[in-house]
């Protein structure tokens, strides 16, 4: 099988193209111009250069492959420009999709995310059914994802075979920029978190959640959704699994929400609109944290086959990985 696939060179991604070349596929790569090439450095693969916003850089090169796994998205807590970020997510999907199905592939399986699920504020579990809108989706990272999920949904309706997987929270090895979710990791071991809030995650093994696109591919139905996730943790669980793994202390002080909130404002405001930079601590972050989301994957496992495991070890290699490439 020749499977087209983006967001290699990323932290997902770059499992998925290895679960894929471990099932026998072939692969072509989209990859960026300006894209760091180390993720997928040692694996034997096609490379074309393209971006998801120009779709004359990707049509021809869907030609002759069976499968497209779109796993690349912009995934940013804080953007200057949304609009950008826009483009990419959705009118990026728009696009891929309809050049696969120009090209006669024979199956799509995009990588959405835990966030477009409806969450409560109890840590109720989530699932493929949860009521929400898009009124309920905070920032444009979420708004964007939302929305280029009902662009998949809408091509299943109209007979393009699209599964969609939504991953809630990979942690694992391989996390270059890293993600929202290693920079917990990467803080932790420069002992940056004096403080903890009171939220919680579904933490999924990067290795396992790339297994479970493959399960898609293979058993998913069209124009369905199916959460791969692993275990639900609140924030101070997760940094007590990490003091378990380095013997780095864990901290014993909550903050609460209303203090969380000014010092994202205060970051956002000086690091983001005065310096340019990305702020490590947002308004919407902080919005997010107010609901612990928490799902449950029975759906997957019922038709995919898929296993929920416990994290500890991805949380260890997380660590290794990390403190072997210098960031802490």
């Amino acid at each position: 099988m020749l499977a087209f696939v983006t967001g290699s060179t990323g932290f997902l991604g770059s499992h998925v193209a290895r679960a894929l070349i471990a099932q026998g596929a072939q692969l072509r790569l989209l990859v960026r111009s300006s894209s760091d090439l180390r993720n997928i450095a040692d694996l034997n693969t096609e490379q074309v250069t393209g971006d998801l916003r120009d779709a004359a850089s990707f049509e021809k090169a869907l030609s002759g492959c069976e499968a497209l796994f779109h796993v690349a998205a912009d995934y940013r807590l804080w953007v200057r420009d949304p609009e950008q970020m826009y483009r990419s997510n959705v009118e990026g999907t728009r696009a891929l999709i309809e050049a696969a199905r120009k090209q006669g592939v024979r199956r799509i399986v995009y990588t959405s995310s835990v966030a477009t699920m409806g969450f409560g504020s109890n840590g109720t579990l989530a699932d493929e059914n949860s009521p929400v809108s898009l009124a309920e989706m905070i920032g444009p990272y979420k708004r964007s994802k939302f929305m280029a999920e009902g662009v998949a949904f809408e091509a299943a309706r109209a007979g393009v075979d699209v599964v969609v997987v939504n991953p809630t929270t990979p942690i694992g090895e391989r996390d270059l920029k890293p993600t929202p979710t290693g920079r917990i990791v990467v803080d932790f071991l420069k002992k940056k978190f004096p403080a903890y809030v009171d939220t919680g995650l579904n933490l999924v093994d990067a290795t396992e959640c790339a297994r479970g696109h493959v399960l898609a591919l293979e058993k998913g139905r069209r124009g369905e959704r199916y959460i791969l996730g692993g275990e639900n943790l609140t924030l101070k669980q997760i940094l007590d699994r990490l003091n378990a793994i380095t013997g780095l202390p864990s901290p014993k002080v909550k903050l609460r929400y209303v203090f969380a909130l000014a010092a994202g404002v205060v970051d956002e405001t000086v690091t983001g609109r005065f310096l340019g930079r990305e702020p490590r601590a947002t308004i919407d972050a902080v919005r997010m944290g107010r609901k612990k989301m928490f799902v449950t994957s029975a759906k997957a496992e019922l038709e995919l086959g898929w296993r929920s495991v416990p994290v500890n070890d991805a949380l260890r290699r997380s660590v290794e990985w990390f403190r072997a490439n210098g960031y802490a």
